[in-house]
């Protein structure tokens, strides 16, 4: 399997099959096919790349944490409380990063996105004001949709404004390329 299907199938592939489980059986459903979705799809990424992306493993206990509630409560509030939770806690950690001066979001895709200083900082801070935002819109949506518009806005409805985030930093990436060999900024 090549790497470049890994990504998008580790990332998205458990919120597809939550998708398809909530429309089969409910959210009770969705969210033990979710747990059981996120604990493969990060097996996989371990069994092609030998590791377990940093992200999908704080987005796997976070899963784990409140979909257990969910199922033990019965209560779906907790499992629409996790993309608020994980959008404020990477936010959190972007911006902490940044005020030590540690550019963590270099860290986490840096290797595949080579930019100067400048250009991780802005990335950053944009980063930060996108998650902050996404956990507000889910609260929002978590407190006046009912869980099948919650459900839209969270699969199709969030991918979509990530899409649409990133596109929009395309620009930025752009003006900040390191050029492949030099390791200055490219014209």
């Amino acid at each position: 399997m090549q790497s470049s299907f890994l990504k998008p199938l580790v990332d998205y592939g458990p919120l597809a099959v939550f998708l398809v489980a909530y429309e089969t059986g409910g959210m009770l459903t969705a969210t033990a096919a979710l747990m059981v979705a996120t604990v493969a799809a990060i097996a996989l990424s371990l069994l092609v790349t030998r590791k377990i992306p940093l992200v999908a493993l704080v987005t796997a206990l976070i899963v784990g944490v409140f979909g257990g509630l969910t199922l033990w409560f019965k209560d779906d509030t907790f499992i629409k409380l996790k993309p608020t939770i994980v959008y404020s806690l990477f936010a959190a950690i972007l911006a902490g990063g940044l005020a030590t001066g540690q550019p963590l979001l270099k860290r986490f895709i840096g290797d595949a996105l080579p930019l100067d200083d400048v250009g991780w900082r802005r990335l950053t801070v944009r980063f930060i004001v996108f998650f902050l935002g996404m956990a507000m819109l889910n609260e929002v949506a978590r407190r006046l949709l009912s869980t099948d518009l919650w459900v839209l806005w969270k699969v199709p409805g969030s991918i979509g404004l990530t899409f649409v985030f990133m596109l929009a930093q395309m620009g930025l990436i752009r003006r900040h390329r390191l050029a492949e060999e030099t390791g200055e900024p490219s014209a």
